[in-house]
């Protein structure tokens, strides 16, 4: 489908790359040159405010839902496009931990469901609040925070998800769970999640008793091309390094040009391709609260969860456009 302003609808994706790639470094190196010009308190006023504002990400964010309305968001959603499915209720009366599937390169699908309305979020499970979780590092970027706690992102780090679910019920925390690893693995037509020694999700769900959701984003490694370097080349160990120190990937993706066609595959650029992604949200698994929770139920649980993600991806995958021979490989 075409959106109505195509044209528009492609700038507004690829400011929004711009800023995911480049928001922070560019407002870093502001403020930093504005010391050496006439506008120097400029930075100092900020950088008072930052030191008295540092724990409100760790303590719920300041979520703007002016922004997460933005008419922008609209053109965003309708680029690619991308749709929100609810397969169960949520009732506002719980609090949930929900794991994202895949990661991809920029977890577009999971952006326009969690941290916009422009998928309906609000309005299909009311009184919830999704709170996308990101590395813990980018929040200590001068103005990117601010940006992001706009749209209800949180740091996915123990403090601040602790806060959300402690906080009364009606809060769902989004984790990615394949998390940075995961990018380097993400192909146009491959489905592939990292899961297995993973359950740091599941354990932080019995603590708090918050019921565990899977989500799948059908179409979200279809938007870019990368080029994935075999298991012990040099380039990979660089890779797997980098992201040890610096907390992501340096993944190496292309989409298409701003100013090629939508469906043009031969041009190169930072503009993703517009592949409909579909979030599906899957149906919750009840959690008891356990404080201090055995391995054997954290085990438990993490095995219910993977059973549960392959189930919505086998039950989604044919009207998602997946041929009946797609597999979901968990790794």
């Amino acid at each position: 489908m075409t959106p109505a302003h195509p044209h528009l609808a492609a700038l507004s994706v690829f400011q929004w790359v711009l800023t995911f790639l480049f928001f922070g470094l560019f407002f870093t190196s502001l403020l930093i040159g504005l010391l050496f010009t006439s506008y120097w308190s400029v930075t100092v006023l900020y950088c008072v405010w930052w030191i008295l504002d540092w724990e409100t990400p760790e303590r719920g964010g300041r979520r703007s839902d002016w922004m997460r309305r933005w008419r922008l968001w609209q053109l965003h959603r309708d680029y690619f496009p991308i749709k929100l499915v609810k397969t169960a209720e949520l009732p506002p009366t719980r609090n949930y931990v929900l794991g994202s599937h895949p990661h991809g390169i920029i977890c577009a699908g999971a952006f326009s469901a969690f941290c916009t309305e422009a998928t309906g979020f609000s309005q299909t499970f009311p009184g919830l609040k999704s709170h996308l979780c990101l590395l813990r590092g980018l929040f200590h970027l001068p103005v990117y925070r601010e940006y992001m706690m706009s749209s209800g992102m949180v740091p996915v780090n123990r403090r601040s998800l602790d806060f959300l679910l402690r906080g009364g019920p009606g809060n769902a925390v989004v984790i990615v769970v394949g998390g940075a690893a995961e990018s380097l693995d993400c192909l146009p037509g491959e489905h592939r999640v990292l899961l297995q020694g993973r359950r740091g999700f599941v354990r932080l769900a019995l603590q708090h008793g918050a019921d565990l959701v899977p989500t799948f984003s059908f179409g979200e490694t279809d938007i870019f091309r990368q080029v994935r370097f075999a298991e012990g080349s040099l380039v990979r160990r660089f890779q797997r390094a980098f992201k040890e120190r610096a907390g992501f990937a340096p993944c190496l993706f292309s989409g298409r040009s701003l100013f090629g066609g939508a469906s043009s595959s031969s041009s190169w650029g930072l503009l993703p391709f517009a592949a409909p992604i579909t979030v599906v949200v899957g149906q919750p698994i009840p959690v008891p609260r356990r404080p201090l929770p055995a391995e054997e139920e954290v085990a438990h649980y993490h095995a219910l969860y993977v059973t549960a993600l392959r189930a919505l991806f086998e039950a989604h995958k044919d009207r998602c456009g997946l041929p009946p021979s797609a597999e979901l490989v968990i790794a």
